[in-house]
């Protein structure tokens, strides 16, 4: 089920209609209030939001999603006619997955969905800890622990934090962040993995030390024995 938050009726059921037409169950909600009754229902694999909406605007309703723990990690692609770099940067920082400019074309947006849903899709089969540095990354359960406290990340944070953790002491270059996390269909900068770098550091607190910039490089958490 994909949720998709959009005023404009035109707009929505455009949207809509193609998102059904590819195969997806879909529905529209034409602002946050009556977008928040359709979440008390139903879970969505992924949520389409306009930023430019009535009452409470969409990077409000991002905040609030990525603060509850029960939508905290439902994949979000952010949608308006605004292409400044600080809306894109905003909604990237907040948690977004990706960020889709208006006017598109509907083959590219139904690419760039299945584009998410296939990055964002859960690993199946897998108990397996990663443990080392005082932290603590479950991938079963996608539970991050620095010593005894549990840290509430968004997806591509943690999916940032679990490579350099599966990569210990190798310098992963920012495109190969990028590919990795985003995919090679992600229409972004390298900038972006500096902004996740950046908020999933504050989440780590202390931990987040741990996290080396390579200048001119990218990134690398190396285990301690190696110091």
């Amino acid at each position: 089920m994909i949720f998709f938050v959009e005023d404009d009726e035109n707009i929505r059921n455009l949207v809509i209609y193609t998102l059904e037409a590819s195969g997806f169950e879909a529905v529209g909600f034409e602002d946050g209030e009556t977008f928040s009754k359709g979440l008390k229902e139903h879970t969505p694999e992924l949520i389409l939001l306009d930023i430019m909406l009535p009452k409470e605007d969409g990077i409000s309703i991002l905040k609030r999603l990525k603060r509850d723990k029960n939508t905290a990690e439902i994949p979000v692609i952010m949608m308006t006619a605004k292409g400044e770099e600080y809306d894109k940067v905003l909604g990237l920082e907040l948690g977004a997955d990706d960020y889709i400019t208006k006017p598109f074309g509907m083959m590219e947006f139904v690419s760039r969905v299945k584009a998410v849903l296939r990055r964002t899709k859960p690993k199946e089969n897998k108990d397996k800890v990663i443990n080392f540095n005082g932290i603590s990354l479950n991938e079963e359960s996608h539970e991050v622990k620095v010593g005894d406290e549990v840290i509430v990340l968004a997806l591509k944070e943690y999916r940032l934090l679990e490579i350099l953790m599966e990569n210990p002491n190798i310098v992963l270059t920012r495109d190969r962040l990028l590919l990795k996390v985003w995919g090679y269909d992600f229409d972004g900068e390298t900038r972006t993995v500096d902004v996740h770098i950046r908020t999933l550091r504050q989440k780590l607190g202390e931990a987040g030390k741990e996290i080396e910039t390579v200048r001119g490089v990218g990134y690398c958490i190396r285990k301690q024995e190696y110091r």
